[in-house]
Order: C-alpha cells, then sequence, then structure tokens
C-alpha cells in the first residue's frame, strides 16, 4: 500500500494493523522492579520512561482501551504491571505537571485503579496528587512566586494542566488554585489576553500545547466546574484573543504558531496539528460551545475543519510539511477530531479513511509487530527511530485506530480513558468536564 494507491481500508484490517502496534508495543516493555514493565521513549533508550506523553503512563490508556476492545485479559495484565512501575516512579520524579510529571500519572494510576479494581494503583494516584499539591509554588529559580510548579506555564507542562487534572480526580480546590494565578498574570492585548509560557519568552504561543487555548481550555473546564465565572470569562478573553489573529477567514481558521515567530529557524508558521493547529483549536472551540451553549464556537470548529482538510494532508507535500504520524503533532491527532465529528456532525467518514489509510501506508511491519518512524527531513538518515508513547508514538496511533474500528462498526466513540483536554462527544457527554468513571461502560 503507498499514499496515492489506497484511501481506505476494510475495517478489519485496521483492527489488524492496531493489534500488530500492540504486539510492538508489548515486545520493547522492560521489566522494572516489583514485577513491573515500563516503556522508554524509544526501544534503544537504557531508561524507562513514566510521562504521560511520551512514556509508560501514555502507554497505560492503549492498554485499557485493547482490554475492552478484544477483551483479552493480557491487556489488563500488562495495564496492572504498567501501573506498578508508575507506583515506583511517584515519589523520584521531580515534575508535576500533566504531560511530563506525576498529575498525568496519576491520572493513569486511578484509571487502572478504576477500571481493573487495583487498590495499589489507586493509592499510588492518591500520593501522586498529594506530592503535586504539596510541591505548588517550590518551582525553581525565575519561577518561585508561589503559585507555579515549574518553568512551564501553560498546558502541558503547567498550572493548566495541573488543574485539568486535579479536576479529574475530583481535586477541585487544587483545580481552582492551579488556574487562578492566570488572573494576575494576563496580558491585555487589543481582543483579549494572552500568557507568557515561561520566564524570558519573547514570543506568545496560541493554540493548545504550549499557548493561550491550553489556558483557556484550563480555564473554562475549572472555572465551570466550581461555578467561577470570572475564571470562565477570562477563558472567554484568551479565545477571543486567539480568533482575532485567525488567517484563513471566512470558510477556514489558521492561527500562527505564535507572535513574534518562536524558533522561526527550526518551527513554521503555521502547523495544523493538534499540538499547535486547527485540529486542536477545534478541541477548545468544541469544549466552549459546550460550556455556553454558544453555536458561534462550532462555527469556529468547523472552520478549523475546513482548514485542516484543505491544507493537503497527509499528503507530505515538501519536506518538513506532514512528518509525523503522532497523535501530537500529526495524522493520529487529526483523525481523533475527524472521528469526534462523524459522531457529532454526522460527516462523511471519507477524510478519516484517508487518514487511516495514510498512516498504514507508513507504518513498519513485520515479525515483531508495527511502529510508525516520522521523519526529520534535515537529518540523514531522516527516518527517526520508532517512539513507543502516546505523543509521537505506537501508543497513541493504536489508541486512535482501535476507537476508528468502533466507530465504523456502529460502537460507542468514547475512550476506555477519557483525555483530559479532548471533552466528550456530546451525545455521549453526561457531563462536558467531568464524565461518569472513565467512559469505559459507554465503551464496552
Amino acid at each position: 500500500m503507498t499514499e496515492t494507491d489506497a484511501t481506505t481500508m476494510k475495517t478489519d484490517e485496521v483492527e489488524a494493523l492496531a493489534a500488530d502496534g500492540l504486539r510492538w508495543l508489548l515486545s520493547v516493555a522492560g521489566d522494572t522492579e516489583g514485577g513491573g514493565i515500563g516503556w522508554p521513549i524509544t526501544p534503544s533508550d537504557a531508561d524507562v520512561d513514566p510521562m504521560l506523553y511520551n512514556g509508560t503512563a501514555g502507554v497505560v490508556p492503549v492498554l485499557l482501551e485493547a482490554w475492552r476492545h478484544f477483551g483479552d485479559d493480557s491487556y489488563a495484565d500488562a495495564a496492572r504491571r504498567a501501573a506498578r512501575c508508575l507506583a515506583r516512579s511517584v515519589e523520584e520524579w521531580q515534575d508535576d505537571s500533566l504531560y511530563f510529571g506525576r498529575t498525568g500519572m496519576a491520572l493513569a494510576l486511578r484509571a487502572v485503579h478504576d477500571d481493573l479494581g487495583d487498590p495499589a494503583a489507586g493509592a499510588a494516584a492518591d500520593q501522586a496528587l498529594e506530592l503535586v499539591r504539596a510541591a505548588r509554588g517550590k518551582a525553581a529559580d525565575g519561577c518561585s512566586d508561589g503559585e507555579r510548579w515549574g518553568e512551564l506555564y501553560e498546558l502541558m507542562g503547567g498550572n493548566a494542566g495541573i488543574g485539568l487534572g486535579a479536576l479529574l480526580m475530583g481535586a477541585d480546590d487544587l483545580a481552582v488554585q492551579a488556574v487562578e494565578p492566570y488572573a494576575r498574570t494576563a496580558e491585555p492585548t487589543a481582543h483579549g489576553v494572552q500568557w507568557q509560557h515561561r520566564p524570558g519568552a519573547t514570543g506568545r504561543m496560541h493554540h493548545i500545547s504550549h499557548g493561550t487555548l491550553g489556558i483557556v481550555h484550563g480555564l473554562a473546564a475549572v472555572g465551570h466546574a466550581a461555578g467561577r465565572a470570572d475564571l470562565v470569562e477570562l477563558a472567554l478573553a484568551g479565545a477571543a484573543d486567539v480568533v482575532s489573529r485567525d488567517e484563513d477567514g471566512p470558510d477556514g481558521f489558521l492561527v500562527p504558531h505564535s507572535d513574534p515567530q518562536h524558533r522561526p529557524d527550526l518551527v513554521q508558521r503555521h502547523n495544523y496539528g493538534w499540538c499547535h493547529g486547527p485540529s486542536g483549536d477545534a478541541q477548545v472551540f468544541r469544549l466552549l460551545r459546550d460550556l455556553t451553549g454558544d453555536p458561534g464556537w462550532q462555527a469556529l470548529a468547523d472552520r478549523c475543519w475546513h482548514t485542516v482538510t484543505h491544507s493537503g494532508l497527509p499528503s507530505r507535500l515538501r519536506p518538513g510539511f506532514w512528518d509525523n504520524n503522532g497523535r501530537c503533532c500529526g495524522t493520529a491527532g487529526v483523525l481523533a477530531l475527524a472521528d469526534d465529528r462523524i459522531t457529532e456532525q454526522g460527516d462523511s467518514p471519507d477524510f478519516a479513511e484517508v487518514l487511516v489509510a495514510d498512516m498504514a501506508a507508513h507504518a513498519t511491519r513485520d515479525a515483531d509487530g508495527a511502529r510508525w518512524s516520522n521523519v526529520e527531513h534535515r537529518a540523514t538518515p531522516s527516518a527517526l527511530e520508532p517512539r513507543t508513547g502516546w505523543a509521537m508514538g505506537s501508543a497513541g496511533i493504536v489508541r486512535e485506530l482501535l476507537r476508528h474500528v468502533r466507530i465504523s462498526r456502529g460502537g460507542a466513540p468514547a475512550y476506555a480513558f477519557a483525555w483530559p483536554d479532548q471533552p466528550a462527544p456530546r451525545a455521549q457527554a453526561t457531563d462536558p468536564i467531568r464524565p461518569a468513571g472513565s467512559d469505559v461502560d459507554a465503551a464496552s
């Protein structure tokens, strides 16, 4: 199969590809003390990584997804063993954030407790969150303002993500404490507000991973759940700033990566994925739609989708344009939104099927299973070593493939593990912020 000779795959073929991805993931897991297993970022790395972004905590959700999808207890057993690895990392790991630290680890551990009845995982999750609580305001030099957890001050590595994670763990007081500082650090602009994502940064980022919209998501979710209209209003002011920067209206929506441009020697001005592009922007607009009832947010999400589907992706039009298959920066993250739209909007599955076929075309499949190599066009060789985790590796890709299979067969669109910054489709959500349990019942 190549990029040009196939745009659709049979559902059973997609499921088989996902199963091969799981087989490779399990083959590269490393044994850890206490009978645990964990994943390095790449198989050649010596150390297991516990992070949600690209390590063991990010593999746990796909194991739970696979357990529910296939009904195979071996995946549940692997998730329990991964939880043992995470539990041993809780005290020694020195980051507290959602994607890079203890908050994300706590969410993965809590999911193992809730879904598999593992009390040790639940205790480790509680311990992790208490360590996060105790670390507030003890950031490194240059950030010790009594309100931050580290240098980063956004969704992935800072307060906004910790607020979201705390909210999903039921620690509403911690969630509010995490996002309240944004009211004191907001920078007024001509159309709203923005934030500096780390001390000393000159550019201001606009999107979900390190920028304004990620903070907007945290403020809106926590503010709504806590009955804090001031936090929701601040979120709307941040969104207004980003909307004012659109360069693809009236039909589309495309906002630059940052202003002034961050690292123009390395970073393209416009991106299209979850992290710094309209695929992620649309997820925030979906949340604001659900919280405010304003149809204008759905219109903006639709415009994001117009831009994505008219950008040329997933074709690799030029060096550096679309060189990533993963959930954060690449094709799997676009598929997540495509399947949300199939569920909510009744979209045709045609574009989703193009995305799936493209991921299949870029997979390496052999006796070890399936995995994906991203590309760095400025390096020789340009193909990077396959990664294991959620962000740019097999775990994030397999999770989206399994969900796509279920939706293609008329099943429920809920994941086994509700990701903090991807709202549940409206048809399935019992609450736009705090879905009941982990969505497992709807998925099974």
